[in-house]
């Protein structure tokens, strides 16, 4: 029978009927039916009692799986979301105890094993949360039905397993927890776990045993107590690393160590058995029982490493792993360059499903770059902490180096590993053969993917080894590769694996061998000769080139590189095969990142090596060897800079249908965002050409709500302020069209708001006439009001450039300042700004015990004093009149005003490092004498006092002091002093010689309009002294006169700080 709702979820109440119909419906094969049921238990979701009633569901036993194993699903999840104290919704006090006290009951006496996984990873999520607080007795529970299960009669063999179950994800569970208070816990009752599974785990190995020699009619008990013991000794694994701080100095853990390292090696012959007397169930639950040793062995290595080291018998043990490792090594590679016929045993095989022997033997590599890691990484490796700790690593230590590191054995790993573990199997070369770009990709795999595969973590040891012992092994394999590459064998598996291992000791080798001559003589003619394998050697001869390149290849054999990637990439030569290609593809990438790459020396070959790489791309279909070969294409274009112009077409034409192709794949659209970013940069102006192309891709990446807006937008922001960077003025309606999505992104106020800052600014520059209309003016005051509150200082800095910048937009313009200034105002602009500054000035009127701290840090008041000299240079009265209209709400008049702005200001002026900054407050502080005010009047002394001090700061070193001399900024001396070669004087002159400093190649647009508008700047184009000499003339003058003014207003001024003004000769 269908069961459907006809009413909505919200009209459905949670009874037992209702739930079991929702969960029969979302269970049904039909799906609308699944979706009406899961949408009415996602309604429930913040009902009280569901996650009971859930539980009620799945301990009903006459029900059907299913709709069980849905409820338990459907319970464990809502763990997850709703189950901690804090979360909305929680699930109540109440509840939860019912759903606690019935848990373990439920887990134990179910005979399904889905179900019970299911109930076990409930109560670990709940033990995750509770234990020991809420829930203390869970683990004795559970201790304590072991015990009753395996020691009193009747036994209860469903009850051990499931008990085993439950306490193999708690302690899991627990295992993996960062919080101080859960590890304890674990650790308290570690011992009292291990005492009971240890008893289990030995009587179950000994059952099972004795069974399998003896011979017996109970197969079925016998099955299950391999099974019983799989799981004890994976919960003591765990404990053995997680429950101990100091595992070697426990004795339960040195005797479990014990049992363990002689069972190793019985259960390792019992697996190996050829023929194998064994059934397949049981031989798959031995060698699991293997694996779990070996993880055991590599997890205290890892976590102890001291540890592992004193145990019993650990030296002799990682000997083992390497006799095993060498002896699987002897049927490890291929013997010869041949594909033989796809089976489905090799080909076809899942990553979990690789033959026992070869994850044993990834387990025993990894191993052994763990005990090279305590000798030669200790810091990483080790924690010391008191006294007896650092003698015991120090032991421990010595012992790995004396015992085990041995020179005989570290040359005996090294060889074994380039000529066997280096060398390509049967199924990698049919896997090549069957899915050449899959394989390669495979290959190429980057990340911890080493640590899952037998060749790449060989490289890893290999390395290390070549890196620690490098005077022991540097002769022995230069021995062998000198051996190889002047042999005409035909054994080139070998030769491969040997290039290998010269590719990546590379660093270590390049003071022994002369790489370019070997290039010379042997690289460049086995790269064109035919033969069979020849693919392979090729394949390498392109990886050895991009681990070399960076290393030791001289530049005069740079033109010889690229002409045999040229020739690798050629896809008429039937030896360059697809992957033979690709890696070509790939490998480019280091060649043209490489710093002595030059554009000049690529040019002849740039439109074949392009020209082919973009072909590869098309020619390929895998997401990520697309988006491998664009990041090649990437760095050459950023390389080549303006020479990739005549390219530019091609790059472009190839972008598009990628684009399509690519879909929900956003790293490919992420990947072509930053080729048009490198690409526009490296064109300079040229690049306008394909505003059409990329704007509307920047606008498909920024518009809000848009669901590509989380991966794409970081790389479309930097598109976009290329785009503007390179485009000359005037700017088309296309690009000014997109400025408005700003203010989403200032709205959002992310990690990328100081992207869209630096865009606004570049929009200011370019097209100042649309940016300051008043729609999009008034928008962007309001905005930075709200940023002015809530973002961090450096981004505070920001917006009070911006500001500046727009208020020196007005210079010229007759009455822009005004409308600028009072949108300022309207905007709450000023009023925050002052609001800041008045906060701080009373801050520093307080003292003692009733001190408090400022508003403002240091950086932010000179940025919010820089706004206010901007205004002021822009035109003093309107300054004064902006600050009154700001201030009007607080009931002060302008005096009042100006008062405790310009206390502050003096105040704070000893605070301000930067030169031009100095300057900048100097000047406006002294264009408010214009005003013949008496509060700037008042405040002669402190003008004094900063023109002495600043007028010394920039005419320091000069003969004339009326010639002022200027401490240029970083910026300025940075940006752009390339090119120049000025002598003293001219260095730090304010007048500039601004087209002078332009650099010799071609230079963004954007980087001629901020020349331009630094060098329009007064703080670079106003001398100092004759600004202050004409401000002084001035005030005495409208004073009546030198006398006058001496008698009302300099008599004020202390004959100390006159006297040091007067040494000036200003006046």
């Amino acid at each position: 029978m269908n069961y459907t709702f006809e009413l909505p979820g919200e009209a459905n109440p949670l009874t037992s009927q209702n739930l079991y119909n929702a969960l029969r419906s979302a269970a049904s094969p039909y799906q609308q039916q699944i979706q009406t049921g899961a949408q009415q238990l996602q309604t429930w979701e913040k009902e009280k009692g569901l996650y009971s009633s859930l539980q009620d569901v799945f301990l009903d036993q006459s029900l059907p799986l299913e709709i069980r194993y849905l409820s338990i699903i459907h319970l464990k999840n809502g763990i997850d979301k709703y189950w901690r104290k804090t979360a909305q919704n929680a699930v109540s006090k109440e509840e939860k105890s019912v759903i606690r006290s019935r848990a373990l009951e439920a887990g134990l006496n179910e005979a399904n094993r889905r179900l019970a996984l299911q109930n076990a990873l409930v109560v670990a999520k709940i033990v995750r949360f509770e234990f020991p607080n809420d829930w203390p007795d869970v683990i004795t529970t559970l201790i304590a039905v072991l015990r009753s299960s395996t020691q009193e009669a009747p036994l209860n063999p469903l009850r051990t397993s499931r008990g085993l179950l439950l306490l193999l994800h708690v302690v899991k569970e627990l295992s993996t927890a960062r919080l101080q208070r859960s590890r304890l816990s674990l650790q308290s009752v570690t011992p009292e776990i291990i005492f009971v599974l240890g008893r289990i785990y030995v009587e179950k190995v000994q059952r099972w045993r004795g069974f399998l020699e003896a011979g017996g009619e109970d197969e079925g008990g016998a099955l299950e107590d391999v099974d019983q013991s799989l799981l004890a000794i994976k919960v003591i694994r765990r404990l053995l690393i997680s429950g101990y701080e100091f595992p070697q100095r426990e004795n339960d853990v040195r005797e479990f160590w014990g049992i363990v390292r002689s069972q190793l090696s019985d259960f390792l012959n019992l697996a190996m058995k050829d023929p194998q007397p064994l059934s397949g169930e049981v031989t798959q639950l031995v060698e699991k029982h293997l694996l779990q040793f070996s993880k055991l062995h590599l997890d205290m290595a890892r976590s102890h490493p001291a540890d592992f080291v004193l145990l019993p018998d650990s030296i002799e043990l990682a000997r083992d792993y390497w006799g095993f490792i060498a002896k699987y090594g002897e049927s490890f590679g291929s013997k010869a360059v041949k594909m033989p016929a796809k089976t489905q045993s090799e080909a076809e095989i899942d990553e979990s499903d690789k033959p026992m022997a070869e994850r044993l033997s990834l387990k025993g590599l990894l191993l052994l770059r763990a005990c090279l890691k305590m000798v030669f990484n200790p810091a990483q490796t080790f924690k010391y902490r008191k006294a007896e700790e650092k003698e015991e690593q120090m032991v421990a230590t010595a012992r790995i180096r004396t015992d085990l590191l041995e020179e005989g054995l570290v040359r005996q790993i090294m060889e074994i590993v380039v000529s066997r573990f280096f060398v390509f199997r049967e199924s990698d070369l049919r896997e090549w053969e069957d899915d050449p770009e899959e394989w390669e990709r495979k290959e190429e795999g980057e990340g911890d993917s080493w640590e899952f595969s037998i060749r790449p973590c060989a490289e890893r040891l290999f390395l290390d080894l070549m890196i620690n012992f490098k005077d022991v092994l540097v002769e022995p394999l230069l021995n062998v590769f000198v051996s190889v590459s002047n042999s005409d064998d035909d054994n080139i598996l070998f030769k491969d694996s040997v290039y290998t291992a010269i590719g990546l000791s590379a660093s270590v080798l390049h003071q022994h061998l002369d790489f370019d001559a070997f290039l010379t003589s042997h690289l460049a003619n086995e790269v064109q000769s035919v033969f069979p394998g020849a693919t392979i050697l090729r394949r390498r001869v392109a990886i050895l080139l991009g681990q070399w390149v960076s290393v030791k290849i001289s530049k005069d054999n740079r033109p010889l590189v690229y002409q045999i990637y040229r020739h690798l990439l050629n896809r008429s030569d039937v030896l360059n095969d697809l992957v033979v290609r690709i890696a070509a593809g790939r490998q480019f990438k280091n060649v043209a990142d490489e710093w002595e790459f030059t554009a000049d020396s690529f040019l002849p070959y740039a439109p074949e090596v392009l020209g082919r790489i973009m072909a590869l791309i098309e020619e390929v279909e895998g997401t990520e060897t697309k988006l491998a070969l664009l990041n090649t294409v990437s760095i050459v274009v950023e390389r080549m800079e303006h020479e990739i112009s005549p390219y530019a077409e091609n790059i472009v034409s190839l972008l598009p249908p990628l684009w399509e192709q690519s879909g929900e794949e956003h790293l490919l659209k992420q990947a072509i965002l930053t080729i048009l970013t490198r690409l526009i940069n490296a064109m300079k102006q040229e690049s306008r050409r394909y505003h059409p192309m990329v704007l509307p891709l920047i606008k498909f990446a920024i518009e809000p709500g848009s669901e590509s807006q989380v991966y794409l937008m970081e790389d479309a922001l930097d598109l976009w302020a290329a785009v503007l960077t390179q485009t000359p003025r005037p700017a088309s309606s296309d690009v000014v069209g997109l400025a408005p999505y700003l203010f989403t992104i200032f709205d959002q106020g992310t990690e990328n708001l100081r992207k869209a800052l630096e865009i606004t600014e570049s929009y200011l520059l370019l097209a100042p006439n649309e940016m300051l209309e008043v729609d999009m003016r008034r928008r962007l005051f309001h905005s930075f009001t709200a940023l002015l509150e809530n973002v961090k200082n450096e981004a505070r800095g920001f917006v009070t450039r911006l500001i500046e910048t727009i208020i020196r937009a007005t210079e010229g313009i007759d009455g822009a300042l005004e409308v600028v200034a009072a949108d300022l105002v309207e905007s709450g602009l000023v009023g925050k700004i002052m609001d800041g500054l008045r906060g701080t000035w009373e801050a520093h009127q307080t003292t003692g015990p009733n001190k408090h701290y400022p508003p403002l840090e240091g950086l932010v008041e000179t940025d919010y004093f820089n706004v206010l000299a901007r205004l002021v240079l822009g035109e003093p009265a309107i300054f004064i009149i902006t600050l009154k209209a700001s201030r009007a709400s607080c009931g002060e008049d302008v005096e009042m005003v100006m008062d405790w702005t310009l206390s502050e200001w003096f105040s704070h002026f000893e605070n301000i490092g930067n030169p031009a900054n100095r300057k900048l407050h100097c000047l406006a502080l002294t264009r408010l004498l214009e005003t013949g005010e008496k509060w700037i009047l008042y405040r002669l002394q402190n003008l004094m006092s900063i023109w002495t001090d600043v007028v010394g700061e920039l005419t320091e070193g000069a003969e004339d002091k009326g010639a002022e001399y200027v401490m240029v900024s970083t910026y300025i001396r940075n940006v752009y002093s390339r090119g120049c070669n000025p002598d003293k004087h001219s260095s730090s002159l304010v007048y500039w010689d601004s087209e002078g400093l332009a650099p010799h190649n071609p230079e963004a647009p954007e980087s001629k309009r901020q020349r331009q508008i630094l060098f329009q700047d007064a703080v670079h184009r106003v001398n100092m002294v004759e600004a202050i000499r004409n401000c002084l003339q001035s005030v005495i003058s409208q004073c009546g006169g030198q006398e006058i003014f001496e008698k009302e207003w300099l008599v004020h001024v202390d004959k100390d700080v006159v006297h040091s003004f007067g040494n000036l000769g200003i006046i």
